[in-house]
């Protein structure tokens, strides 16, 4: 934000006229006044602030706002949001601002929202995005294993492979939150898309704290439980971020999303914690190695490109740089 001088107009009237005028005189696209800070004598003082701004101070006001009052009714209703009915507002609340942004604040549409399929265009990062979590987890099994702290049972594979359907199914539970964050905030966060990224993570991270106090997760020392659990969001945000500008499809990270969750979230519960006899931050420091090291080499290879507007629906143009 940045403060201009206003000349006054044929009658100087108070600040609600004088942003009017401001509006007028300025002739800044894009631009809209926030508030009048100050008349120095010669014109009045207002500080603006860009369309881009407002729709992420809408959009980050929405996402929160919408996702930590739901945690707020459930709890005051008594409900756990180890409910998956209840975890459904938290979830979507970041779609809804980003409609609601793109629809009634910025007005600027969808078209770089990564709204189509591109089925046959992404297919390998489709297939990427499916199976990725399944070799996350075989990393994280086979780390534990070289700790001589688990020994792998095959008899345990026939549990794990219906998680791997499953993901398949839930891609559109998972939207809800990869519209919001993958599809608007982190293409509007920042001028250099690894930064962005990286913030959007951060953010994300936050997003989730309060799930830590109503039923949804639990750690014996909250102060570390949330830290490793931001650093989790923040290097799994920047795969999600990849498989999202190199398809040019929401719907590839939203895949990826659901086999985390379910694979590396549930599996390793699963495989590692509850059969395994590990120590749940342990389990979430061995599933972090595999997604840490992708994150890296995505960074360090500078593939995440910013996604170009096009027309409506066709989703973002996936560029030519570093696969």
């Amino acid at each position: 934000m940045s403060v201009y001088r206003i000349p006054p107009g044929p009658e100087i009237g108070p600040p609600a006229r004088q942003l009017q005028h401001a509006r007028v005189g300025l002739g800044i696209p894009g631009i809209r006044v926030l508030r009048i800070v100050r008349w120095d004598g010669r014109g009045w003082c207002a500080q603006l602030m860009s369309m881009r701004t407002r729709g992420v101070l809408w959009f980050l006001l929405i996402a929160f706002g919408a996702a930590w009052g739901a945690i707020a009714a459930t709890r005051a209703l008594g409900v756990r949001l180890d409910n998956p009915l209840a975890q459904l507002p938290v979830a979507f609340a970041p779609a809804l601002a980003a409609i609601v942004v793109r629809r009634f604040v910025t007005r600027e549409g969808f078209g770089d929202a990564g709204l189509a399929l591109r089925l046959r265009p992404a297919r390998r990062y489709y297939l990427l995005a499916w199976l990725g979590p399944i070799v996350a987890l075989a990393v994280a099994a086979g780390l534990a294993t070289a700790t001589g702290r688990y020994q792998p049972d095959p008899g345990d594979l026939p549990d794990i492979l219906p998680l791997l359907v499953l993901a398949l199914l839930l891609p559109p539970l998972f939207w809800g939150e990869e519209f919001g964050w993958r599809g608007y905030l982190q293409q509007r966060i920042g001028g250099r898309p690894a930064a962005a990224v990286l913030v959007t993570g951060v953010i994300w991270g936050v997003w989730h704290w309060p799930l830590a106090f109503a039923g949804y997760t639990t750690f014996d020392d909250p102060v570390r439980g949330l830290a490793l659990w931001t650093v989790q969001t923040t290097a799994l945000g920047v795969v999600l971020a990849w498989l999202f500008v190199r398809s040019g499809s929401i719907w590839v990270s939203s895949l990826a999303h659901a086999g985390s969750n379910m694979l590396v979230g549930i599996g390793g519960e699963l495989l590692l914690v509850e059969r395994g006899g590990l120590d749940d931050d342990l389990v979430t420091l061995l599933a972090l190695v595999p997604v840490a090291a992708a994150a890296v080499v995505i960074l360090a290879s500078r593939a995440l490109a910013p996604a170009q507007l096009v027309p409506a629906g066709a989703g973002p143009r996936v560029s030519n740089g570093p696969a």
